[in-house]
């Protein structure tokens, strides 16, 4: 298996411990009316990952190249989102950061986006190579949001 999964896993795992620590410095004044509804919306997100996880089934990998016995999956909430594991993670610690009135939360939130984004790039590198039909896929398809709002 090519360094490069392992590199964007470990990074990903470092940077999930980190958003789990805090940084009192850096917390910022909440707002006690929509703590709430962070809560909720939060939930969401971890929702929207359960479901891609359940839609992926045995394709499921924590690498971005793709199992050899994989199938591409295209429906579901795949038919409108080409990475909604990670739009869900990114989505839920999102609002936990702010329910948790965090900078250094955002911070990490930030630097996931960046991570997904070149993680995504380089599976999609693999997908490409796997499955011919996948660049017509990626064509109407949103990346971490449907098309239609991206």
């Amino acid at each position: 298996m090519h360094y490069k999964n392992y590199i964007f896993v470990g990074i990903q795992l470092v940077l999930f411990i980190a958003f789990i620590f805090e940084i009192d410095a850096l917390k910022f004044n909440r707002l006690e009316v929509l703590q709430p509804i962070f809560l909720v919306l939060s939930g969401l997100g971890f929702l929207f990952i359960l479901i891609a996880l359940l839609q992926l089934n045995t394709n499921l990998s924590p690498f971005p190249k793709p199992k050899n016995n994989a199938t591409l999956i295209t429906s579901g909430v795949y038919k409108n989102v080409r990475h909604p594991i990670y739009s869900g993670i990114l989505f839920a610690l999102f609002f936990l950061a702010l329910y948790f009135n965090s900078f250094y939360k955002l911070g990490i939130v930030l630097l996931l986006v960046l991570l997904f984004w070149y993680k995504s790039k380089y599976e999609e590198e693999q997908l490409c190579l796997k499955y011919p039909n996948y660049r017509d896929y990626r064509q109407n398809t949103g990346r971490f949001l449907p098309k239609f709002i991206s």
